[in-house]
């Protein structure tokens, strides 16, 4: 079981969490969050701690950062784009059971950064913007780290917020 409790976007993302682990989850609805459940997952956030994991597009990182900002100490959990989708849709609902235990596993949490422990040049080294295989190099860098696909503005975001650290970087790139 899983202590902390699991925010999700929708129904099924709760389905396709519960078949994959013993968990409490709550959905958010979209980004239109009502009172109601924003009550729910501020009581969850300070009585057991939360686990966001939202679907890996637009929408879902939008409701990601909004939560973020209001459940600072929140962890992250996230799939790449690649392991949930189908030709239908992208989501939670569609990634299998070892995928979602998997991102269940690699949990970060954003930390306060006085300093940033990566520059815009590092992402320029490593081919993470501007070439014609960068996103395919983010995409599968954020499965090695644990911090899912993004754009390169986002994702170095990401480096800096989530606790990478260089070692971690570096070992991901050698992987690449």
């Amino acid at each position: 079981m899983i202590k902390e409790v699991i925010v999700v976007e929708g129904k099924n993302d709760i389905a396709a969490v519960r078949r994959a682990v013993d968990a409490e989850c709550l959905a958010t609805g979209g980004f239109g969050l009502s009172p109601y459940t924003l009550e729910q997952i501020k009581h969850a956030y300070e009585k057991r701690g939360i686990i966001i994991l939202t679907d890996p597009d637009s929408a879902g990182e939008r409701i990601r950062r909004y939560l973020s900002k209001r459940f600072p100490d929140a962890k992250h959990a996230f799939i790449p784009k690649e392991d949930a989708s189908d030709e239908r849709e992208v989501g939670i609902e569609v990634a299998s059971a070892p995928v979602i235990r998997s991102a269940l596993e690699t949990l970060r949490s954003e930390e306060l950064q006085i300093e940033p422990r990566f520059i815009w040049a590092d992402m320029t080294r490593a081919g993470l913007h501007g070439g014609a295989d960068s996103a395919a190099r983010r995409a599968k860098l954020g499965r090695i780290l644990g911090v899912g696909y993004a754009n390169a503005k986002t994702f170095f975001r990401r480096l800096n917020t989530y606790g990478v650290t260089r070692e971690e970087f570096n070992a991901a790139q050698e992987k690449l």
